[in-house]
């Protein structure tokens, strides 16, 4: 660039040639903005308060593409609040625990202490450099014993109301990060960290009561439908997966205890021919005859090399082994086998299902496999020629000498069973649901300890709150690779402890916590991150909260989001915050990738930021990516033109060059079609940020500067105040996505910094008023002739216009015309 930072005078008068030095205004505003600290929110403001919120990195290295995205999106609508007047919100953390970090430091042979805040450090200084309008007087990271303190006493909460337990079952294994994983976290099979696939293992771990919300999760979604992305919503309904049937009882051979099944089509108990047990379950070695069960063992071991999403696939042969036992079905008396299976699932229901085979295809495919009979209970339509029929349709073969429902619906047939079964004692309706409770322990180092004590007399005993934090051993020069057990568990001086309860000896839980566990709440503890005292301020989180709008990625429709909602609600049902739900509007940002391909070096497609930064400058690289496309939509960066955004830049700042007049000029007898084209931006403006279309914002911002420059072309003069209102407004504009460039301008049309909280410009409705429109003639459909008519012109005055006009006489030609419809004033529609 070939002038320094603030050389105002050499870019008057249109020179085109004039361009301001971008590395030297970067640093030039980042020490004022450090001096001002523009927005540094203030609790005690008497403006009303909005709270901003985007999803904190880990710190597994410096700043990427993604991120850039994300921040410049979500910065658009911190500034534009700024400037309409509230007192914004907008802190920003690292999430610092957890596999990302700790996978990272241990690649780079470092400790993930010293690993993880050396990319902290690396990442406030791009973050910085980036002019995001953070609160950094709020930041914190989930790694500190100032937040894990908090992290470990809300843990103890739900200890104490149920909502956190230990139990031994069958769990999700990462063999690559050696560690258990929530079901969550099980992304198509495989580990959604490292991509490695899951497999199973029986293990007693810690879990959160997910559960005991799974209703109102589901019941809140129709509130936040309108404001949350439909991808997430529904995901996180597939997720929940509530389903309505029942609980039926089946007497097993020599067990006093009957077999609960659950079904979601208790109409179909008549076509039960068999049971299937999930071969993992427990129930399976309950049940399993002495004789079979040798088989049982020697099938698990085949099992168990199988991933769920496998397991689940209905296109694969059906395995399976007899368990030498038999039930009765409840409605028939028929006596049925009983097998073990990998279809069904150990934590489905009660692990066990009534096996229909003639209205469920996996069912079919054993029922075939092991000459199993096949008993139809819904008439397929006619001329059905498939294997299981799935579909609603009149009940067959389903009657005894007490029910009889032969004939009904699948609704009123599941109805009539249900109540049969309560009746007679058999079963009871119930609603089940897909998810499944939070496995949150972790086999790993770097996490917050589980404040839990076990002790050989008194079982499991909390930490008591004041020796709190329980605090990470530093375990330097330890080998904290994964091994499937806690590295913790060799740190003994810190594992051997007295009970808090006996004095006995005992020892400390060697888990830690999953991530996400501290990233489910730490939007509460930003409104306030130095109080030593408690989690967080309940009166100022009723203030401020909750979220008015969170920007992220999807990619955590089911996990981060999830998550946050179910601590939400808890935290709520403690007494501890008013809130529902924690975000009231989610806005989903999609990806930036190359070339069609998810950027990657193996690919040989990665982008580097700092890099682009370097090359183009900030603003340039902020206004590309909100430019690019709808913030939902992926940005290939092969398309875009950060240089072509540079360009436009400098050419909006030499606008901020070509005004004379002074500031405060009022500019009411300025040049009347600037004036209009100024206040229709700055409305049309208002409308595209609150709909969160940044992109088209950007374009109106384009035409305002090509307006301006039209206008000064044209012969309006540098004095005209209209001038100066549009390049102000052009100034006010860019500052919600090319800061360091707004700031510049602002400084240069006689202003004192900040731009950032100038104040969004007063639209005047005077000049939205058009002193005309345009009128589309159609001919039998086809466009003939445009018409400038006044906006109030009336029906019969365009039509005879219309009819006037030299095209429509020649289009016409002569010709009958049977109709004209007039929608007055834009429309004319000639039938001939």
């Amino acid at each position: 660039m070939s002038e320094q930072a603030g050389n105002a005078d050499e870019g008057r008068a249109g020179d085109e040639r004039a361009t301001y030095d971008t590395e030297a205004v970067e640093t030039k505003w980042r020490a004022v903005w450090d001096e001002l600290e523009p927005f540094r929110a203030h609790d005690d403001s008497p403006r009303e308060k909005k709270y901003a919120l985007t999803m904190f990195p880990y710190p597994s290295g410096d700043l990427h593409m993604g991120h850039a995205e994300v921040t410049a999106l979500h910065d658009v609508i911190a500034r534009y609040w700024w400037q309409r007047g509230y007192e914004v919100l907008n802190p920003m953390g690292w999430d610092s625990f957890g596999l990302p970090a700790e996978n990272a430091a241990i690649r780079n042979d470092a400790h993930p202490a010293d690993y993880t805040y050396g990319n902290i450090a690396t990442q406030l200084e791009s973050f910085r450099r980036y002019a995001v309008s953070f609160d950094w007087s709020r930041r914190f990271n989930t790694s500190d014993p100032s937040y894990y303190r908090w992290t470990q006493w809300l843990f103890l909460k739900f200890h104490e109301r149920g909502l956190a337990y230990r139990k031994n079952s069958p769990v999700n294994w990462c063999p690559n990060d050696q560690t258990v994983l929530a079901n969550e976290q099980v992304v198509d099979g495989a580990c959604e960290r490292c991509g490695a696939e899951v497999t199973k293992r029986e293990l007693t771990q810690w879990y959160f009561r997910t559960t005991a919300y799974a209703q109102e999760l589901l019941d809140c979604l129709d509130d936040l439908q309108p404001t949350w992305s439909d991808k997430v919503v529904n995901a996180q309904r597939n997720w929940i997966g509530r389903s309505e049937g029942a609980h039926v009882d089946f007497v097993v051979e020599g067990r006093e205890e009957p077999l609960t099944v659950y079904t979601t089509r208790p109409d179909t108990l008549f076509g039960a021919t068999f049971m299937v047990v999930a071969a993992d379950a427990a129930l399976a070695s309950e049940l399993v005859a002495d004789e079979q069960r040798q088989a049982l063992e020697d099938y698990l071991v085949e099992v168990r090399k199988e991933t769920e999403i496998n397991r689940l696939a209905t296109d694969r042969p059906k395995t399976g082994v007899f368990l030498g036992v038999h039930a009765t079905n409840p409605l028939t008396g028929t006596r049925i086998p009983v097998y073990a299976a990998d279809y069904v699932l150990a934590d489905y229901g009660t692990g066990a299902i009534m096996a229909v085979p003639g209205q469920d295809q996996r069912d079919w495919d054993f029922a075939k496999a092991f000459d199993l009979p096949v008993v139809r209970t819904v008439q397929p339509p006619e001329g059905w020629e498939g294997d299981a029929f799935t579909g609603d349709g009149p009940a067959i073969n389903s009657a005894n000498d007490e029910i009889d429902l032969s004939g009904m619906g699948v609704a009123e047939a599941k109805s009539t069973t249900i109540a049969f079964l309560e009746r007679r004692g058999l079963g009871r309706g119930t609603v089940n649901f897909r998810l499944r409770d939070w496995l949150l322990s972790r086999q790993r180092y770097w996490g917050a300890p589980i404040p839990i004590i076990h002790c050989p007399v008194d079982g499991e005993v909390p930490v008591p709150e004041d020796q709190l934090p329980v605090e990470l051993p530093e375990l330097r020069g330890a080998d904290l690779k994964p091994k499937g057990t806690s590295p913790l568990g060799a740190a003994t001086d810190w594992v051997n402890v007295s009970c808090p309860r006996c004095g006995g000896p005992a020892t400390r839980d060697t888990d830690t916590m999953d991530t996400f566990v501290d990233s489910s709440w730490y939007f509460f503890r930003y409104v306030s991150p130095h109080d030593d005292t408690q989690a967080f301020d309940r009166a100022l989180a009723d203030e401020w909260g909750p979220v008015d709008l969170y920007v992220g990625g999807d990619e955590h429709a089911v996990l981060h989001l999830l998550y946050a909602r179910f601590f939400t609600k808890a935290l709520r049902d403690m007494g501890l915050v008013s809130w529902d739900e924690p975000f009231s509007a989610y806005l989903s940002q999609g990806k930036v990738i190359n070339n069609g391909r998810k950027m990657s070096k193996s690919l040989g497609n990665g982008v580097n930021l700092g890099d682009q930064l370097a090359e183009f400058g900030v603003d340039a690289v902020r206004l590309t990516l909100v430019f690019a496309s709808p913030p939902e939509d992926n940005i290939d960066w092969a398309d875009v033109s950060p240089g072509g955004s540079a360009r436009f830049l400098q050419r909006a700042w030499r606008l901020s060059g070509d005004v004379t007049s002074e500031p405060g000029t009022d500019p009411a007898g300025g040049d009347l079609a600037l004036r209009k084209v100024t206040h229709k931006t700055l409305r049309e403006a208002e409308v595209l940020v609150e709909s969160h279309r940044f992109n088209v914002m950007v374009a109106r911002t384009m035409e305002l500067v090509n307006a301006t420059r039209k206008a000064i072309d044209a012969g309006c003069g540098p004095a005209d105040p209209a001038v100066r209102e549009a390049a102000e407004a052009v100034a006010v504009l860019l500052s919600l996505v090319a800061p360091y460039t707004a700031e510049e301008m602002w400084e240069r049309l006689g202003h004192e910094p900040t731009v950032a909280r100038a104040g969004w410009p007063t639209v005047d409705p005077a000049l939205l008023v058009e002193d005309s429109v345009t009128a589309v003639v159609q001919i039998q459909g086809k466009v003939k002739a445009r018409l400038e008519v006044s906006p109030d012109i009336g029906e019969a005055d365009l039509e005879a216009l219309a009819m006037a006009d030299p095209a429509v006489v020649k289009a016409v030609d002569g010709r009958p015309v049977r109709k004209v419809i007039v929608r007055a004033p834009k429309l004319v529609n000639v039938v001939v």
